[in-house]
């Protein structure tokens, strides 16, 4: 048996190790549970030691397992990005687009934007990925990225979009029946929504002066998503995207005069991607939807050979990002 042949039973491998049966392995495949068992078994008898063991909980991965997870899960990312790649011609704006963003960017944001692009191009597919995880441009984990941070490595083209500003919000009714702080010392009296587990913009929090703790949190998740649920709900006082805010008349912003944070916005793709229509069309409504999301001055667009040449290229130290 020839392992570099073998694709199709190491998609099965990974697919088990990542839900931890037969059977979910085979519902995400689109096979059935003893094709899974067969290219598992067939797997194991060629590379000679067992992949799997038997608990009570599922199919635990062996040491050997966990030293090939790797392996497969580029292997995985590199058929994605083939099949994405052939979904259409280059000059096509058309064929599928992944994108991955943060999960209130990807679930409060890009819908209206993409909903407008993909009424022009109705032959465009998007896959969107909502997650604080930075998936890898670089290893084609996602086409296109919406990152909260500048891009680090090099090989890539991207274009600030601006600062999306954080702020201090609650709900009106929260407000009418506990008050409105004057100051960040009143706000701790208050029921506050906040992180279970340290966090980064706790931490840009505690230095900005504002000396919250996991403890003065009355409701706490490490969801932002569940944040604004909840301050929307009325729980209490929460960190939201102040755009994000001002499209809900019911919610306020609090003491915005002594607590404001500003997270940087780029939109990033591969520099081998930036010829691809599909990519291009796609890249440039993310880059003004985010732009008028933000209340950035609207951006001058470029001739096509400038965006392509000169625009988004940028002089960035190469190193791996956190």
């Amino acid at each position: 048996m020839n392992l570099s042949d073998d694709w199709e039973r190491q998609r099965a491998f990974l697919a088990v190790l990542r839900e931890g049966s037969l059977s979910a392995a085979a519902r995400v495949i689109g096979v059935a549970q003893p094709t899974v068992r067969r290219r598992i078994e067939e797997l194991e008898e060629s590379l000679g030691t067992p992949l799997f063991t038997r608990s009570p909980s599922g199919l635990l991965p062996t040491e050997r397992a966990h030293a090939l997870r790797e392996h497969a899960e580029a292997m995985a990312m590199a058929a994605d990005a083939f099949v994405r790649s052939a979904s259409a011609g280059t000059h096509e704006v058309a064929g599928t687009v992944r994108i991955t963003a943060s999960d209130v960017i990807a679930v409060e944001v890009l819908p209206p934007i993409l909903a407008e692009l993909c009424a022009r191009h109705p032959r465009l597919v998007i896959e969107l990925s909502p997650t604080n995880r930075n998936e890898d441009v670089l290893r084609r984990e996602a086409d296109i990225a919406v990152r909260m941070v500048p891009p680090q490595q090099d090989a890539l083209v991207a274009r600030r979009v601006g600062a999306v500003t954080l702020g201090l919000h609650a709900h009106r009714k929260y407000l009418k029946a506990r008050g409105t702080p004057a100051s960040l010392d009143e706000v701790r009296g208050h029921a506050l929504i906040g992180v279970e587990n340290d966090s980064p913009v706790l931490r840009v929090l505690q230095h900005r002066g504002f000396d919250v703790r996991r403890e003065d949190f009355s409701f706490r998740s490490d969801s932002d998503l569940a944040h604004i649920a909840a301050i929307r709900a009325g729980l209490g006082i929460g960190v939201c995207q102040v755009p994000l805010a001002a499209r809900d008349p019911k919610l306020v912003r609090v003491l915005p005069q002594l607590l404001s944070l500003d997270l940087e916005t780029w939109v990033v793709c591969h520099e081998d991607q930036r010829g691809v229509a599909r990519i291009r069309a796609v890249f440039d409504a993310l880059v003004d939807g985010l732009g008028q999301y933000i209340g950035a001055s609207p951006l001058q667009r470029s001739a096509p050979e400038e965006w392509l040449e000169e625009e988004l290229l940028l002089d960035l130290p190469v190193e791996s990002e956190d």
